[in-house]
């Protein structure tokens, strides 16, 4: 490995042209703007669609929320992509360019993914019948994997696109563009699909089935991606960063042994604690409650017609914060946001408590005008206090990463804020069964606590009543746990964002090969036991189905 200049001159000098003291100013930035906005409306479309599937599954009777644990396990790819974000930045084609030479082939295979899926969809998700979840996590895990891996090319390559003054505007971009390309994905796949829906508002006849198919859709999206590739591979032309004066060149292990050296920085070892327990006041509430709501009586239908408005704010909303979230202290917004969002817990829970009350009459669901008001009303408060923390996250990312190794430090951060998602989440609706506690009507010894003792009590003419929901438990114990967090950590986050950009830059030096030995035997330890640990708990959930 080439030694960089000397750690102290790079610090002085990027101490004089240091990025979060610079005002931001997109002129002569706004096509690369736009350019990365589209680049995360693709990387949104795969995450759109795993969204989308829970919904289509719970309306289903015969899939279970074990069913549901089994396939949250695709959003584990975005949560693992730090074990492959060092090779997205060490190797790449000089000619084609350092973010290019992933990106591109990645968005063809992506492409491919989608043309694939329009051949089997059908199977693999019948709109009577049992699904094949094993396949649709399998085809999903692997589409996750493709988005994640252009997530890493797109976010490095956004670090250098932009004006280093203009680095904060990235999250806006990365939130606006993500979601649109879930609204576009989830919306039309679960509305314009359906026939009740289709029926209602898009038809003047009614007929059989939606206005589009889902084979049709991910035909069209399949080819989509292949034209935006070979578009963006011809005509966007990628800046030489060897042409920069601090470039340090690494090879595939340096690269590995650098996310070692970010892990080494005082303070994001702190960060790596705050981001992996950031979300589990929120686990609950996220994970579960629109799942409640369809179990509830709300039709599947009506909750993305819901959703749909939901995303007009989701899109819109980042660039009306980006001037706050694009400043020198970002996550102030966050934590004024946090204990909003953990008292808004408690209206879910009242929410969901009431809705069986408030949309049946005489035994027959009829949803009033007030219920999907007050509806709209809690989901777009819990939606704009979401993003605004997401942005205000993503931001502070952007404006702390070492740009030199963009790639693999943005992809660390997003790493650990990933996995406090996805374990927090998956967690959440794996306990709902656990914490519920039923009773059957006929026989009170009889807990139907399961699938056997349920159908015994069934075949018996009885019903299983819930005596205590799961859901109420855990939202209670989530809240209190958030409140906790936030009152550890509020000072920490203050701390931590009035430091400036050179207390987060890398201090590289080659090692002896001794040690070079030793950390590659221990990374190579640290991944199997990973991959192994994830495995195993694939096996566990996989079989309790």
């Amino acid at each position: 490995m080439t030694a960089p200049k000397n750690v102290n001159a790079l610090q002085k000098s990027e101490t004089n042209k240091d990025p979060i003291l610079i005002k931001p100013d997109l002129k002569g930035d706004w096509l690369n703007f736009f350019l990365l906005i589209l680049l995360y409306t693709m990387q949104g479309m795969p995450l759109g669609l795993s969204s989308a599937v829970p919904i289509l599954l719970q309306s289903n009777k015969n899939v279970t929320y074990r069913d549901q644990a089994l396939f949250s396990l695709v959003g584990w790819p975005f949560s693992l992509k730090i074990l492959w974000a060092p090779l997205v930045d060490a190797l790449y084609i000089q000619k084609i360019g350092r973010r290019k030479s992933w990106l591109i082939p990645v968005q063809f295979l992506m492409g491919a993914c989608f043309l694939y899926m329009s051949k089997n969809i059908d199977d693999w998700l019948p709109e009577t019948g049992k699904p094949n979840i094993v396949k649709l996590v399998y085809v999903f895990f692997i589409a996750k994997i493709l988005a994640a891996t252009q997530d890493i090319a797109v976010d490095g390559w956004a670090l250098t696109m932009l004006k280093k003054n203009n680095v904060g505007y990235a999250s806006t971009c990365q939130s606006s563009g993500q979601t649109i390309g879930i609204m576009i994905s989830s919306v039309m796949s679960v509305l314009f699909t359906s026939e009740n829906f289709s029926n209602k508002y898009l038809r003047l006849t009614p007929s059989t089935g939606g206005i589009v198919s889902m084979r049709s859709l991910f035909f069209v999206w399949g080819i989509l991606f292949m034209l935006i590739t070979t578009l963006i591979a011809l005509f966007k032309k990628e800046k030489d960063n060897r042409l920069e004066d601090d470039h340090v060149k690494l090879n595939i292990f340096h690269n590995y042994l650098l996310l070692w050296d970010i892990l080494k920085l005082p303070s994001v070892r702190i960060m790596a604690l705050i981001l992996l327990t950031a979300k589990i006041g929120f686990a609950a509430t996220d994970s579960v409650s629109i799942l409640k709501l369809i179990d509830a009586g709300v039709s599947k239908d009506s909750i993305m017609v819901i959703h749909t408005a939901m995303f007009a704010i989701k899109i819109i909303l980042p660039l009306v914060v980006a001037k706050y979230t694009s400043g020198p202290k970002p996550l102030s917004i966050y934590l004024n946001a946090t204990p909003i969002r953990l008292l808004w817990n408690v209206t879910f829970v009242i929410l969901i408590y009431y809705t069986p009350t408030l949309i049946k009459r005489h035994g027959v669901i009829d949803v009033p005008i007030y219920y999907y008001i007050i509806l709209v009303f809690i989901l777009a408060i819990h939606d704009i206090l979401s993003n605004i923390m997401a942005v205000a996250t993503s931001a502070f990312f952007s404006r702390i990463c070492d740009y030199r190794f963009g790639g693999t430090y943005m992809t660390l951060l997003n790493t650990l804020t990933n996995i406090g998602g996805a374990w927090s989440f998956s967690v959440a609706i794996a306990m709902i069964d656990l914490l519920t506690f039923k009773e059957c009507s006929l026989d009170s010894k009889n807990n139907c606590s399961t699938s056997n003792l349920q159908n015994t009590c069934t075949a018996n003419g009885g019903d299983c009543n819930v005596l205590m929901n799961g859901y109420y438990i855990e939202v209670a114990l989530c809240t209190i746990i958030g409140i906790l967090w936030y009152n550890i950590f509020r000072g920490v986050l203050q701390n931590l964002q009035t430091k400036d950009y050179t207390h987060w830059l890398v201090n590289i030096k080659k090692p002896v090969k001794k040690k070079r030995q030793k950390y590659l035997f221990n990374f190579c330890k640290l991944i199997v036991n990973l991959i192994d640990f994830y495995i195993n708990c694939a096996i566990m959930l996989y079989d309790n189905i």
